[in-house]
């Protein structure tokens, strides 16, 4: 690591775990070309401690653990600051403080929906192709495995739903393009004109359960969507439908859900979230045969908290050469 008496560009985070987990020896060797990094990784209590070594730093590179500095604080240690590449997704707990100083902000918040996109994409041809109920029935009998498989349609003139076309439900519609699949959508927001372009067909709930044989959940998250997801809708699901939830397990009656699978054995719920996560022990959905629970595997992997440097790369160009950005808070 190099460290310069004054830098225009420093890396910062009372993290230093996760700036090295996020800004790869590649990333860093471009953003000592392309932005005068220093590579010496920097916490608050040394910036605070050394105002002099970052009194000339006109950029910030952080990711998770990003300082909360005031706006008093900002002033006094980053008097030529222009902005903060931000390499992870949220930037409430941070940001105000700098927008206030008209520094500007940059997050990677999409390139964090691109993994979620990737893993629903490819559970959705999974689910049409009966993946689930055929290599659990497998274990217990080929036969009834080749049956059950022979049930599903695969992926050619089929139905499936997305339920919300936020950055990630709008990102799945587009993987899914290739494919020869028809594709509802329930997005109250979500323009006619925007819908059209896309290439789906809006509906309603119950219609969008009823129709469809993989039905994916990417609702945001807040009051308005808590339980929205009941009996009423589960009990139109087809008999051996999937449910794929990536969203949030609170937008999810489970109660609800249990008894659709009970009722129709065929039909799979691939859960990649619960309320409250992880399921508590006595929860019925451990014990389902048809219901399968994951970890979030569907956000980021080891090496894919890479996209969000890349990301900033990309903003830091673009910002340079005065491009339109994407990533601007």
């Amino acid at each position: 690591m190099c460290m310069n008496k004054t830098a225009k560009s420093i890396l910062l985070s009372n993290s230093f775990e996760k700036l090295a987990s996020v800004y790869s020896a590649e990333v860093l060797e471009k953003l000592e070309s392309t932005a005068e990094l220093d590579t010496t990784f920097r916490n608050k209590a040394m910036i605070l401690a050394d105002k002099a070594s970052v009194a000339d730093t006109e950029y910030i590179f952080s990711t998770w653990g990003m300082p909360v500095f005031d706006e008093a604080e900002i002033a006094a240690c980053f008097p030529k600051l222009k902005a903060v590449f931000y390499a992870a997704g949220s930037v409430q707990e941070f940001a105000r403080p700098f927008l206030n100083a008209h520094i500007k902000v940059f997050s990677a918040w999409a390139a964090n929906a691109v993994p979620v996109a990737e893993y629903t994409a490819a559970q959705i041809v999974l689910g049409m192709k009966g993946f689930f109920a055929a290599s659990r029935l497998c274990k217990h009998s080929y036969k009834d495995a080749k049956a059950c498989f022979t049930a599903y349609p695969g992926v050619y003139d089929e139905t499936v739903s997305i339920i919300g076309a936020g950055m990630i439900g709008k990102m799945v519609i587009e993987k899914l393009k290739d494919l020869h699949l028809n594709v509802l959508v329930f997005d109250p927001f979500l323009p006619d004109e925007k819908a059209k372009e896309l290439g789906v067909v809006k509906c309603a709930l119950p219609e969008l359960f009823e129709k469809s044989f993989v039905i994916s959940n990417h609702l945001a998250n807040n009051a308005q969507t808590k339980g929205m997801l009941d009996y009423r809708l589960f009990d139109r699901m087809r008999p051996n439908a999937v449910f794929l939830n990536t969203g949030r397990g609170a937008q999810v009656v489970e109660a609800d859900l249990v008894r659709a699978l009970r009722e129709k054995p065929l039909r799979s719920a691939i859960l990649d979230v619960t309320d409250p996560e992880p399921a508590p022990a006595a929860s019925p959905l451990w014990g389902l045969p048809n219901a399968f629970l994951f970890p979030h595997v569907a956000g980021y992997a080891a090496k894919e908290v890479y996209l969000f440097a890349d990301k900033m790369i990309e903003e830091l160009d673009n910002y340079l050469a005065g491009r339109e950005l994407d990533g601007r808070v």
